[in-house]
């Protein structure tokens, strides 16, 4: 077994050093583990000395290598590692599996569920009751290597308000940054990685709506909606990490969601960007008519969950600059609690002269009248104390007006009615108007997608976010929404803000980029053109292919192919004698040979890596290799390597 070979060498090459073995000549342990833990050198020195141990105990972080020690330590003082050492967890309480704590369990950091693998390929009416196939695969660390290296990018495409065109180059800003709005088809985990090299820490909102795993709508969606739960929540966790890395340090994430997976979404996001950084809960009424599907309540609403990555960085004071309402009030406090001898420091007179209309708290003699927080009830006392009144006489939201005869003070206030919210009820949230039958009319009345969001949602979300000149990212883009209303809120301020789209679903990706086309080519949006290309396949064929097979004998034609043409696991043998073929059909259930064949696919090869793209086995282009030379940019020689 390659772990067994692995542990074996690893034991050696520290048995090489004196200082880590006892009397007996036996491995110290104990010992190495305090190395680690002090980051001592010569035991560092010792794991360079061996690549295999490198790649596995090191990670590059922006050009350099940074010893890992928690996973060196959980490795050698895992149970598995000898057969007569004692774990880690010998003082410690709480859940686990297997002897090791649930989030220490390496086996779980990735999970390759159905979205991942395979994604069903149409979602017609003649298909609508058609269960969608489910690949649940958990991959171990040893098994993930060159998973997440950078990929190379191919089917280029620029579109405008006239039509497709060629690419030919990418704009960037002084700074460097790539400045054109992206559409990218394929793996989001895998695409997250990819667009580091380029934007990491170059975000400022992620805005995703996500599987919602309600599991009943399931048939509706094209996406499968009915993970297991922890698989729900492992699929959103890889994704959410890998996204953080992208976030500006003033950067916010938005996700939808609505209450089956609510609170324990809350928990993720609090491990992964911090309960401190926690924003707030929107609730949007987006279905006024109610869910008649459901059993009890009629469900009428969703949720916008909002953090931060660092929140005391966050400049936006979530407010809406189109309810701004100025209004007047009295300056008395008329509250029955409300008197000179209960709150002395905001009881005072104020003199005014209503000659020259000064307003002061100075007697200047004969010609100023003096004012008195007095009504009906009797007296009482001011809004504010000494010092805020004359701050507020000094930014002139204070004036003094005769009403019958008799002087009163009134002040000028900002009412927070422009504040947002928590609750969401306004008409133009309804995803059925402003969502499903939107995108029915920008199609002439074509149903293609199961309930988009709102624009005016998305809209409202990134006017609370984003300034004039950000970028906005949505991994899970659907129909197109976000990319609809970034160009939206562009055309009403005459902003330049940036999205960038990735998508897996073929169907998915022709209604995102022609439903953009017909937005900027009817709206005649300036600025609204956007690149559109993809991660290059390789064993994602396969997947594909084994997703659309529906009898045994596609299957063994796939696997004929995929003995010549693909990348296995390091287990399978690429030859299939034929009493094993003969055992295969004699599953007789075409779901579990789909999901024994996706099995023996090495997911470290789905895509092509960038590192691949001058072997003729994959035929990149001339015209593709520029443009991967032009999006990767001054990195592009050490990514090479």
């Amino acid at each position: 077994m390659a772990k067994e070979k692995f542990d074996q060498k690893l034991i050696k090459l520290l048995e090489s050093n004196p200082d880590f073995v006892d009397e007996a000549g036996e491995l110290h342990r104990a010992n190495v583990r305090d190395r680690a833990w002090k980051l001592d050198h010569d035991l560092i020195k010792l794991l360079l000395t061996d690549k295999e141990v490198e790649s596995k105990f090191f990670k590059e972080i922006e050009g350099r290598w940074i010893f890992d020690n928690n996973t060196f330590v959980d490795y050698i003082t895992d149970k598995n590692f000898f057969a007569d050492s004692y774990t880690k967890f010998r003082n410690k309480i709480g859940l686990n599996i297997g002897n090791k704590f649930l989030p220490e369990r390496d086996e779980v950091t990735l999970v390759w569920p159905y979205k991942d693998c395979v994604l069903e390929g149409g979602q017609t009416k003649e298909e609508e009751k058609r269960k969608e196939i489910f690949f649940n695969e958990i991959l171990a660390p040893d098994e993930i290597n060159r998973m997440f290296d950078p990929k190379v990018l191919t089917n280029w495409k620029r579109h405008t308000a006239t039509g497709e065109q060629d690419v030919t180059e990418i704009e960037r800003d002084d700074n460097g940054i790539i400045r054109e709005n992206l559409i990218i088809k394929g793996n989001n985990l895998i695409a997250l990685h990819t667009l580091k090299e380029q934007f990491r820490e170059q975000v400022k909102l992620i805005y995703i709506d996500p599987p919602y795993n309600t599991g009943g709508l399931a048939e509706t969606f094209t996406y499968n909606n009915a993970f297991n739960h922890s698989t729900w929540l492992t699929f959103m966790r890889n994704r959410l990490e890998a996204s953080r890395d992208l976030l500006k340090t003033n950067g916010m994430i938005v996700v939808a969601i609505d209450d089956v997976e609510l609170f324990y979404l809350g928990v993720l996001l609090d491990e992964v960007f911090g309960r401190q950084n926690k924003i707030g809960l929107v609730c949007i009424r987006h279905h006024p008519r109610g869910r008649t599907q459901s059993r009890f309540f009629s469900t009428v609403h969703e949720y916008a969950l909002f953090y931060a990555k660092d929140i005391e960085k966050v400049t936006e004071n979530f407010r809406f600059e189109t309810d701004d309402v100025e209004e007047e009030e009295s300056f008395i406090r008329g509250r029955e609690d409300a008197t000179p001898e209960t709150r002395p420091s905001l009881y005072y007179p104020i003199f005014y002269n209503p000659a020259t209309e000064e307003i002061t708290l100075d007697n200047k003699g004969d010609d100023f009248i003096e004012l008195l927080p007095e009504n009906k009830n009797g007296m009482r006392t001011w809004k504010l104390v000494r010092e805020s009144f004359l701050e507020e006489l000094k930014e002139g939201k204070i004036e003094v007006r005769k009403v019958r005869n008799k002087y009163e003070i009134y002040r000028k206030i900002v009412r927070e009615k422009n504040k947002a919210k928590t609750m969401w009820t306004d008409a133009k949230y309804d995803a059925n108007h402003h969502g499903t039958g939107l995108l029915k009319k920008l199609f002439d009345g074509q149903n293609l997608f199961s309930y988009p969001k709102s624009l005016y949602t998305v809209l409202d979300i990134l006017k609370l976010t984003m300034g004039e000149n950000d970028i906005v990212l949505d991994f899970f883009a659907g129909s197109g929404t976000t990319g609809h209303a970034v160009s939206e809120l562009n055309k009403q301020d005459g902003g330049k803000r940036q999205f960038i789209l990735v998508e897996q679903l073929e169907e998915h990706i022709t209604v995102c980029k022609e439903r953009l086309e017909k937005v900027i080519a009817q709206e005649k949006i300036l600025g609204g053109d956007f690149l559109s290309c993809e991660l290059m396949p390789y064993n994602q064929v396969f997947m594909a292919r084994i997703q659309l097979a529906e009898s045994s004998e596609e299957i063994l034609y796939i696997w004929r192919d995929m003995s010549k043409d693909s990348v296995l696991n390091w287990y399978v043998k690429p030859h299939k004698p034929m009493e094993a073929e003969e055992h295969f059909i004699a599953i007789n259930d075409v779901e579990k040979q789909k999901q024994l064949l996706a099995g023996l696919l090495d997911k470290n090869q789905l895509y092509v890596h960038l590192s691949e793209i001058e072997d003729e086995t994959f035929a990149v282009s001339e015209e593709d290799k520029m443009l991967n030379e032009a999006f990767y940019g001054e990195r592009i020689d050490k990514l090479l390597r």
